[in-house]
């Protein structure tokens, strides 16, 4: 029990010190992003080396949706009608993301947001860490050039 309160703390300390822009992060976060690693506890962390789903984010001003994609071999993705509305508002000098399904409500508290790369602490104190998504089509047309 003390652990999670720890890492919950230092989650609060670790979004406190953190130098990004709401504003900024929020332009950050439209396009295709994949789950780098998940921080469970300050010691306890899974990588994700392979992702079978995408998330697609997109947002107009503060309001968005998030949509689970599964890239294919020919560089297109397959998807679903189901997705995720997203509020995006500024709250403490921080952005707060909430989502909305038919079955559940949720926010999350974005702590970095980058061109390639974004992190959120969620209500369940993990710390998700995001990059830009890069098909193997991307890579092929790089090593061409």
């Amino acid at each position: 029990m003390n652990k999670k309160i720890l890492f919950f703390l230092f989650g609060i300390v670790h979004l406190g010190c953190q130098k990004n822009n709401p504003e900024e992060q929020l332009e950050h976060l439209t396009g295709y992003w994949e789950i780098d690693r998940v921080e469970i506890f300050e010691d306890s962390v899974i990588n994700y080396k392979i992702n079978a789903t995408v998330d697609y984010m997109e947002f107009d001003s503060n309001k968005g949706f998030r949509k689970k994609v599964k890239p294919q071999f020919d560089g297109s993705f397959k998807t679903s009608d189901n997705k995720e509305e997203i509020s995006a508002r500024i709250e403490n000098d921080s952005l707060r993301l909430y989502y909305k399904t038919p079955f559940d409500e949720w926010k999350e508290t974005v702590i970095s947001a980058e061109e390639k790369k974004f992190s959120v602490l969620n209500r369940d104190g993990k710390i998700y860490y995001y990059t830009k998504f890069t098909s193997l089509l991307d890579n092929e047309d790089e090593e061409e050039k």
